[in-house]
């Protein structure tokens, strides 16, 4: 797509600080980080969201992900990496290009906004209609 910012970085019209680059994806640090060593990863073709990714890709990107993951590990001995990714404006989703988050948190490093949230116990019923209703509209 001509006007994305991931698909300019792919082609080489951004720079961008590479980071691993296959036949199928490609990975580079987030320029606006929420941590030290958080990594990009995304498909060579352009795809919105989980909801057009195709397989392929999808698997592509995943896989890579845990070379990555790895080498993280080992460059900065996180405590954990939390692995984010967004679908719609309505959570956030700046650029409209599948995308995932590698997001390293490391020893007294601040939490990430996303891994911090309070566990409420929920209403069993509901949860249970709303497991139902999704169980029988997958295709």
């Amino acid at each position: 797509m001509e006007d994305c910012i991931f698909c300019k970085i792919i082609k080489g019209e951004i720079p961008s600080f590479k980071v691993y680059e296959d036949d199928m994806v490609f990975a580079f640090e987030d320029i606006n980080p929420i941590s030290e060593g958080h990594t990009l990863l995304i498909p060579k073709i352009h795809a919105q969201d989980l909801w057009e990714i195709p397989d392929e890709d999808l698997a592509a990107v995943h896989l890579a992900s845990k070379k990555i993951i790895q080498a993280i590990k080992d460059v900065l001995n996180p405590t954990g990496v939390a692995c984010l990714q967004l679908n719609g404006r309505g959570v956030n989703q700046v650029v409209m290009h599948y995308h995932l988050h590698l997001i390293p948190r490391t020893a007294g490093g601040p939490e990430i906004p996303v891994c911090a949230w309070e566990l409420k116990e929920g209403d069993m019923e509901a949860i249970k209609q709303t497991a139902d209703k999704i169980a029988a509209a997958i295709k």
